[in-house]
């Protein structure tokens, strides 16, 4: 369990998109690759990582983006089902997604969708970024990532990819919502802004992430 006064590591830092919405982070700038590639050897043999924090959606495509751009097989997968964001900000296909893949309304193949990476750091990908979007917003996204469906899906991008990237609902959300999602992970990095890590907001995050059964391994910090 996380301690209350343990400080997380920051294992990163980056930078996230403009208040005027340029999309820095998705074009894999090289300063953003070279930050995060120490953040690749702190993984490990961790095949499936779960990315938390206010900025989760930020950190997650950063770490996701950098790991294919080195030549990995990385799949990334939107699990906050109530407030779906994958889609819109990346300019992908809304529906289907996770959401309705968990009540068996698509199947596995019509849910991936490839992202071809832009910038010069991504010379070293062979392969797109596969993406997972959440779908339509769910009501009960607790109830839906207990469902056999949900582990048997991550199970199966665990086989077929190097590296999976989860993207988790936030804590203090949905009552069992992110440690529903947690279980299924190996490890959880925090992606959030400098103020979000230090002082009373830091603290309330340790706090709300005490009770996952995976420890946070560290933070990635997100400069705005």
């Amino acid at each position: 369990m996380l301690g209350g006064r343990a400080k997380l590591p920051v294992l990163a830092e980056i930078s996230g998109p403009g208040p005027d919405g340029d999309a820095r982070v998705w074009s894999l700038r090289r300063t953003e690759l070279q930050a995060l590639v120490p953040l690749q050897a702190d993984l490990g043999e961790h095949r499936v990582a779960l990315v938390v924090g206010d900025e989760a959606l930020v950190g997650a495509v950063g770490l996701a983006g950098a790991a294919a751009a080195a030549g990995r097989r990385v799949a990334l997968v939107e699990c906050d089902l109530a407030r779906p964001r994958l889609a819109a900000d990346l300019g992908l296909a809304a529906i289907p997604g996770l959401h309705e893949y968990l009540r068996w309304e698509t199947t596995a193949p019509e849910l991936l969708q490839p992202l071809a990476l832009a910038g010069p750091a991504a010379g070293g990908s062979a392969q797109p970024l596969i993406c997972v979007v959440a779908g339509r917003p769910a009501s009960k996204a607790e109830a839906l990532v207990e469902l056999e469906s949900f582990r048997h899906a991550v199970a199966k991008l665990r086989g077929a990819y190097d590296l999976v990237v989860l993207i988790g609902p936030p804590p203090g959300g949905s009552a069992g919502a992110l440690e529903g999602v947690a279980r299924r992970a190996d490890t959880v990095l925090v992606a959030a802004s400098p103020a979000a890590l230090a002082g009373q907001p830091g603290r309330l995050l340790r706090g709300q992430l005490r009770g996952l059964p995976v420890k946070p391994k560290g933070a990635i910090a997100v400069a705005g």
